[in-house]
């Protein structure tokens, strides 16, 4: 960390860099169809991966932490303003049976890994734990379930090397998909057809992400509710911890209610998730809440991409890149064959494998990209539902895993 150019306490200039790297990969995005192919989410990843690999930027500092700690917690709830659960059912109902089929497949994958991998890797049950969240909701549960089970700096370092560079090769592959004759010819595509009759002069992400009105009050209100969220669900679940007894000598309903209720992530999900749906008049009336949760998830990606350091992964854990491998491999074989048995179209596999590793930001992008603007609004609701399943299904593999 001392030998990079700028230092782990360049507090300024750390910060210029997480905000201006986020900004330029959205500009990149939005600009040029190349970027909008790839994703300003994987531009962010990749860029701070190789800034780090070149000693620009440090690999550890508390400008990162912060990130973690703050900028995670309030993205949270701003991306699931738009949770309603009663609209995600009624406005893509489809979708939704696909995109839990897919989190089968995700499920299966960390199982059939761990069993295979767990003598092999030390820490593996919380790296399943976190990979499982990830995969299923995305990045959001990663930070999650990595502080929920005080998984090891360097642990979460190698596993976020492994997953960064997993996830880049995945997402590329399912661009390439559909372009795969073996795989087109079997699937029918009605959303490929119907984007390839559109004209393609425009920009497919600077299209949806075109301005919107935002007043004052939007972000005052978006931000202001954030906070109280945050601020509300975090003492819950603190208040709970303090009253439901836990540990080794307690019964195992009371260990359960202890991990659900006294986790502040699960509670911040639960509570937002009620709040948004109960008053669904108030958040469908803010705008704004969307971008912010965006870029503020833009961040995020920029800082786990930062300690992506090449060497660790092969120096520390390379079959950590095994397991991941196997996670994403199962997620594309069980979507892809129960996608067909169920009669689901390319575009709506693809989609729900996409929103299960890389969460909603990535489908959408990949739907924008791609023209699928029918799809566009229904992945991100579904995407979003990821960052409430994947913290259940995570926490309850890490707790199973943890017994053996």
């Amino acid at each position: 960390m001392s030998h990079t150019l700028i230092k782990p306490d360049d507090t300024w200039l750390l910060w210029a860099f997480l905000t201006g790297w986020a900004a330029i990969s959205i500009y990149l995005e939005q600009k040029y169809k190349w970027a909008a192919k790839v994703s300003g989410a994987i531009i962010a990843l990749v860029g701070a991966m190789l800034l780090s690999n070149l000693y620009i930027i440090p690999t550890e500092a508390s400008v990162y932490d912060a990130v973690w700690s703050y900028v995670v917690p309030l993205a949270i709830p701003l991306l699931l303003f738009q949770a309603n659960i009663k609209k995600i059912w009624n406005e893509s109902g489809r979708l939704l049976i696909m995109f839990f089929l897919s989190a089968a497949g995700t499920t299966a994958g960390a199982i059939i890994g761990f069993f295979l991998l767990k003598d092999a890797i030390p820490g593996l049950e919380k790296v399943g734990a976190m990979m499982t969240g990830s995969y299923i909701g995305g990045g959001v549960n990663f930070a999650a379930l990595a502080t929920k089970f005080e998984a090891p700096g360097q642990l979460v370092s190698a596993a976020v090397v492994s997953d960064n560079m997993m996830m880049a090769l995945y997402f590329f592959v399912l661009m390439i998909l559909p372009a795969i004759h073996v795989i087109r010819k079997r699937f029918h595509t009605p959303y490929i057809d119907e984007a390839a009759k559109a004209s393609n002069a425009e920009n497919q992400a600077s299209s949806y992400w075109k301005r919107r009105e935002v007043s004052l009050k939007d972000i005052a209100l978006s931000i202001g509710t954030a906070f109280t969220l945050v601020a509300v669900s975090f003492k819950m679940a603190e208040l709970f911890g303090t009253m439901i007894p836990s540990g080794e000598n307690e019964t195992f309903i009371f260990n359960v209610l202890h991990g659900i209720l006294a986790d502040k992530y699960l509670m911040l999900t639960t509570i937002t998730v009620l709040v948004v749906t109960i008053f669904s008049r108030f958040f469908e009336q803010l705008n704004g809440a969307q971008e912010l949760g965006t870029f503020l998830i833009y961040l995020f990606f920029v800082v786990i991409g930062v300690p992506a350091s090449i060497t660790l992964i092969f120096q520390k854990s390379p079959l950590l890149l095994v397991f991941v491998a196997i996670m994403v491999l199962t997620n594309l074989c069980v979507s892809l064959v129960l996608g067909k048995l169920f009669k689901f179209s390319l575009e709506e596999i693809i989609l729900a494998s996409n929103a299960n590793i890389g969460g909603p930001t990535t489908a959408a992008a990949m739907a924008i990209s791609k023209g699928w603007t029918k799809l566009i609004v229904p992945i991100l609701l579904i995407g979003t539902l990821g960052y409430i399943v994947g913290n259940y299904v995570g926490s309850a593999i890490g707790y199973w895993f943890s017994t053996f």
